[in-house]
């Protein structure tokens, strides 16, 4: 995260608010479980088997739809030639085939394709086979930050810890907003996130570009 430039880190920001809003929304659409934090998934499976048995096959269901999200997404980003836009129209496309199931009624299907996306939008930034800024999870970027705010107090950057906390402060934002939607607008509360992507997928073509720019004078 310290190392990506600014465009990126605004895309990051604005990535990780949608994945803060999907994930909200799918929470509350779905009672309870998530579409974009695969650690909370895990805990209420392991809980589920000896609670609610539709709990725990419902999270198994999202952990392995996040998870093919993920493979998509990096098999995409790795053939495609503009691989943030293509990336992120992938996570479009999967966010609008959730919305029109979610207003279906189809509730669980429509979750599944926000898991998919957001295991998907995940690739956005990824290099040699590993992620370099997780979107859609914060444990990490919160320990960055303590690590980062320790370095300070013994001497060392004043400032390196907040990207991390913008970060997570972008998730929470978006995670309010989502939940808001979602009271306000019921079964339409998905559709903002799908504009958001979209424009997220246009704004990408700004760093493809630049990428694409800096491959060639090499």
């Amino acid at each position: 995260m310290i190392r990506a430039d600014r465009r990126a880190r605004q895309l990051a920001y604005i990535l990780s608010a949608l994945a803060g809003y999907v994930d909200a929304v799918g929470f509350l659409m779905i009672g309870g479980l998530f579409v974009s934090f695969m650690s909370g998934n895990t805990t209420r499976m392991a809980v589920g088997i000896f609670d609610h048995a539709s709990d725990w096959q419902r999270a198994v269901a999202l952990i392995g739809s996040f998870v093919v999200g993920v493979v998509a997404g990096s098999l995409v980003g790795r053939t495609a030639g503009r691989r943030h836009r293509a990336i992120l129209s992938l996570v479009s496309l999967m966010l609008a085939l959730a919305g029109g199931l979610a207003l279906a009624d189809y509730s669980l299907a429509a979750a599944l394709c926000m898991a998919f996306a957001m295991g998907a939008e995940n690739a956005t930034f990824e290099r040699d086979g590993e992620v370099q800024i997780g979107l859609t999870y914060m444990t990490g970027t919160l320990v960055k930050a303590g690590q980062r705010i320790a370095g300070a107090l013994t001497g060392g950057a004043r400032d390196a810890w907040l990207p991390y906390a913008a970060l997570w402060l972008a998730l929470a934002t978006g995670a309010v907003a989502g939940a808001l939607a979602h009271h306000a607008l019921g079964r339409f509360a998905i559709w903002p996130a799908v504009v958001l992507a979209l424009g997220a997928a246009f704004a990408a073509s700004v760093l493809d570009d630049r990428t694409a720019g800096e491959a060639g004078g090499d």
